[in-house]
């Protein structure tokens, strides 16, 4: 099986939609997943991934079936905080250090007691999505059962999953095996981001998901429109 996990094109958070570059970017990426082929596809239920998945869905003939669970106002509530200068924002929009430093890495799967994240909800948060994406996955063939995967239906399905950077980031720190806090500091997504990851089908009957790919852009590369990161830095 191959999941795609797609952040949202370039949005207008309020009111919840995209802009006009980024209905570009989700008709560019749309042309990228045709090539491909799905057969699934799922979205979060707010407005800008809804309007991201679109024409995706047109191309294909597909409609997109909503996860709730994927919804980045539920990260958000679990995994912001008000910092020093009076506003709310991501936990692990600190700098890296502050996350990722000698002390912080030997806390392993304790990474939530740590201090820098005692303001937060981020274990039920975090435990909230290890849990769906484990009822998603075993509804697709895949039963979670302790760091691997056990194949209950060995399928080639190819499911695409529209959804954020903040719930995909901790989302794939799941899926991948490693504390959301390193991987927080490691990794990014960036608006229309492809990140492709692959359940290969080992005889053995077990299985974990390898990224073949993360926040690819070459949908956006191909169809010349500007190749930058979050709209800060060009690439």
């Amino acid at each position: 099986m191959l999941l795609y996990i797609l952040r949202h094109g370039d949005p207008i958070y309020s009111p919840d939609t995209l802009t006009q570059k980024g209905r570009l970017q989700a008709d560019a990426l749309a042309k990228r997943l045709a090539s491909a082929g799905l057969d699934k596809v799922y979205s979060s239920p707010l407005g800008r991934a809804k309007e991201t998945a679109q024409p995706t869905c047109d191309l294909l003939g597909l409609k997109y079936e909503i996860e709730e669970w994927t919804s980045e106002s539920l990260a958000w509530k679990d995994f912001s905080m008000v910092m020093p200068d009076g506003k709310r924002r991501w936990t692990f929009s600190r700098p890296g250090p502050v996350l990722r430093n000698d002390m912080t890495i030997e806390a392993g799967a304790k990474w939530h007691e740590l201090d820098v994240f005692s303001q937060t909800n981020a274990r039920e948060g975090y435990d909230r999505i290890c849990r769906a994406s484990d009822g998603f996955l075993e509804k697709h063939g895949y039963r979670r059962e302790g760091a691997v995967y056990r194949i209950t239906d060995p399928n080639d399905l190819r499911i695409a999953v529209f959804c954020h950077e903040g719930f995909s980031l901790t989302w794939l720190s799941h899926l991948l095996g490693i504390p959301p806090h390193i991987f927080w500091t490691g990794f990014g997504i960036t608006h229309s981001g492809l990140t492709l990851l692959q359940f290969y089908n080992h005889d053995e009957g077990y299985t974990v998901p390898r990224c073949l790919c993360h926040s690819d852009l070459s949908h956006i590369y191909g169809e010349g429109l500007p190749m930058t990161y979050n709209n800060t830095l060009r690439i």
